[in-house]
């Protein structure tokens, strides 16, 4: 080879490759490598899913779960006789409702996103401001909001004492209890329910040592997850749901004017904190965000990468990320068998849609 010839050929390869870097930066932030990860090195971060979300001051039991089905779908708990638990949370696409706010009573619009109730029970807390310590907690607050169902303690009673089929299953659910039939008693079978929405998916497999679980792109974009550092919050068996997070530890986010758990604590150091949210079904629960200001995943990464952790994400690794929770969906998916709801009677409180 002629000294001419290696210098064309060594100065076209430095001119491709300075190409290919300016390009790359001029397009966004350069991708992130990362070695891949092991199926024990992830279980190290993420741990094993239980089968139950069991609380020993209210333990599942198959009476109990059945009772809770049926009040999850029970719309005579609200004033209106139109809105259930299930109207927010809706078991065949991820445990939300896909609005980014939900509707209540007389269709006033809530201040922040319904998050999933699959998989809740796992949580450190309730709600995104964990103004519940526990979902047994949580499961009596939208009936009586003003906002959400809008009933009370008496109207819901009434209802369920002129309705033969419950005081019976009531019974069943809390043998041991002097007047089965309560307010606290509606929110335990609803807790109970809720504590076996449980859901697995591909990535349980691979955590249990099945490496060919995930596909090779989910399998990197476990890699990044894990690399950029989301595992930092997004840990745990829910991959969330264990602590609460100031939105915006390195940048603040525009617009942002929830005060977050602040509202709970009235502590100032808890202004913005929110809950971290569980990323299970994340793929299936657009909008996002305590107030569902973003509609697709990608865009969410991004967003939280750059405000929580300062890293500029290029959309190729935020798409990649975005690949590896997607295998986070319940598979096989959740099925529930629909209760089949007792008939009023001629005693029973009406509807009261005003």
């Amino acid at each position: 080879m002629t000294q001419n010839l290696r210098t064309w050929l060594l100065g076209t390869v430095a001119i491709v490759v300075a190409g290919v870097v300016v390009g790359r930066l001029f397009l966004g932030e350069p991708e992130i490598a990362a070695p891949a990860i092991t199926p024990a090195e992830a279980k190290g971060y993420f741990g094993l899913l239980p089968a139950v979300a069991d609380n020993p001051q209210n333990p599942v039991t198959p009476e109990k779960v059945e009772l809770g089905k049926a009040l999850f779908f029970e719309p005579r708990l609200s004033k209106s006789g139109f809105i259930a638990c299930a109207s927010c949370h809706h078991l065949a696409s991820g445990g939300g409702d896909g609005l980014a706010t939900s509707i209540g009573h007389r269709w006033q619009v809530g201040g922040r996103n319904a998050p999933t109730v699959l998989n809740a029970a796992l949580h450190v807390a309730q709600f995104w401001d964990g103004g519940a310590a526990d979902v047994e907690e949580q499961a009596g607050k939208p009936i009586s909001n003003p906002g959400g169902m809008a009933s009370s303690e008496t109207l819901v009673l009434k209802r369920l004492r002129t309705i033969p089929a419950y005081p019976e299953r009531f019974r069943a659910a809390f043998p041991d209890d002097a007047e089965p039939l309560s307010y606290a008693n509606v929110a335990r079978a609803i807790a109970a329910f809720e504590r076996t929405l449980i859901t697995p998916g591909r990535l349980d497999r691979f955590l249990a040592g099945d490496a060919t679980a995930l596909s090779p792109d989910e399998h990197a974009g476990l890699d990044k997850f894990i690399a950029v550092g989301c595992t930092g919050c997004h840990n745990g068996a829910a991959l969330g749901g264990g602590s609460f997070q100031k939105f915006g530890v390195v940048r603040a986010p525009e617009g942002l004017a929830d005060p977050g758990r602040f509202e709970v604590t009235k502590n100032e150091a808890d202004r913005s904190v929110f809950k971290v949210p569980s990323l299970r079904n994340i793929a299936l629960t657009a909008p996002y965000f305590h107030d569902g200001s973003v509609w697709t995943l990608e865009e969410a990464v991004q967003i939280m990468a750059d405000t929580q952790l300062g890293t500029k994400l290029s959309l190729a690794d935020a798409d990649s990320i975005a690949t590896f929770l997607a295998s986070l969906n319940a598979d096989p998916p959740l099925t529930v068998t629909l209760p089949q709801l007792p008939a009023s009677t001629a005693t029973t409180p009406r509807p009261e849609p005003n």
